[in-house]
């Protein structure tokens, strides 16, 4: 055999045998990919994505599209051939297995955590949105979460509103672990609260919740590293009454980062006109109650998804503008944003076509 042949043919077998090793030879990464994009001001699997009871809406056009990206599942073990080929496809991203599914967790545990993070935007996007309509909304801070075995288990219970700690009344969620924290380890602190079944009846009879308990908790040292600090193992949160009815009719989506975009949609339901002007405008961020717009993962990949679908801008939050101009889809005018406002004025540019002082991303 020609020395050239049998060198040729002592390659291509090393090749064969590289590509079935790389098969078989599991990597600790996931892969992230485009998801699909739903505009929140039309239809999705045959019913509104808003639905909006008690208060006069009016028609909307264009788009307001919230974006999403797709992981793989946090059994699958990719191997080495597909992590190679994910870093080398421009719209795909191969990505560490932790960053997706942190401290081991599982599908079900992820899938649980990003249905409490939807759930959590939803109404921080309803209360934004009439907030900056300027419609009140009653709002009252509750436990969200009892720790097993923590000193507050059976004593405190999710949905339970808390007025008070020590006598004094709580307006913030961020008051409780102010006012639990300056016990001691051991010592006793005192709530003052609304048991969740007594406030649920009173919203269902529309009344004010007058029945209170006094509930208390002895305190334990905080496993946290640091300064010693009493906890009672509860997380508060916050709650709200609306004066009307709106749902939110998008299942299969998880995570905080549609925020923005449902607010936006709300918001254009609620008001003359098109917020858009017709254009097809996309986007990503959270947003809390005070409608500041936060940051989010995947941008590259959810502007790669509007551009996919036709948008021609993507409301940017202002912290992931950076990574999100380092490679803009051709054709996209990403709109930099910090709150809900921000985004309003961006969008009354848009549809009176003045879009030259548009705050934009720009990479570094």
């Amino acid at each position: 055999m020609p020395r050239r042949t049998a060198t040729m043919l002592a390659s291509t077998l090393m090749l064969i045998a590289l590509l079935c090793a790389g098969v078989f030879i599991n990597v600790p990464y996931s892969e992230m990919s485009p998801g699909p994009t739903v505009n929140t001001l039309g239809d999705h699997d045959g019913e509104p994505v808003l639905q909006i009871d008690g208060r006069k809406t009016y028609p909307t056009s264009g788009h307001l599209n919230m974006t999403t990206v797709r992981v793989t599942s946090a059994d699958y073990r990719m191997n080495l051939v597909e992590a190679v080929y994910g870093w080398l496809t421009r719209d795909n991203a191969v990505v560490p297995h932790d960053t997706v599914y942190p401290d081991g967790q599982t599908e079900e545990e992820s899938t649980q955590e990003n249905a409490e993070e939807f759930s959590q935007s939803q109404e921080s996007a309803k209360v934004a949105a009439l907030e900056a309509l300027d419609i009140p909304v009653e709002s009252w801070v509750i436990v969200s979460t009892v720790l097993k075995d923590s000193p507050a288990e059976g004593k405190l219970h999710a949905g339970d509103v808390i007025k008070a700690v020590d006598g004094t009344t709580v307006k913030e969620p961020e008051d409780v672990a102010e006012l639990v924290t300056k016990h001691k380890p051991g010592e006793d602190v005192d709530f003052t609260i609304v048991p969740a079944e007594e406030q649920a009846a009173a919203e269902k009879e529309q009344r004010e919740a007058t029945k209170t308990e006094e509930v208390t908790i002895r305190t334990a040292k905080s496993d946290d590293a640091g300064e010693e600090r009493a906890i009672v193992g509860i997380s508060a949160g916050t709650d709200h009454t609306f004066p009307f009815t709106i749902d939110i009719k998008l299942a299969d989506v998880g995570g905080p980062s549609a925020g923005l975009m449902f607010a936006l949609g709300i918001y254009d339901k609620l008001t003359p006109g098109s917020l858009t002007g017709g254009s097809f405008v996309a986007g990503t961020g959270t947003i809390d109650d005070d409608g500041e717009v936060g940051p989010i993962g995947g941008v590259e990949l959810k502007t790669v998804a509007a551009r996919d679908k036709g948008a021609q801008y993507f409301m940017t939050p202002a912290d992931n503008c950076e990574a999100a101009a380092d490679d803009t889809p051709d054709g996209l005018t990403l709109v930099k944003v910090k709150t809900l406002d921000d985004a309003l004025g961006a969008l009354e540019d848009i549809r009176s076509g003045d879009t030259a002082d548009l705050p934009t991303c720009t990479a570094k």
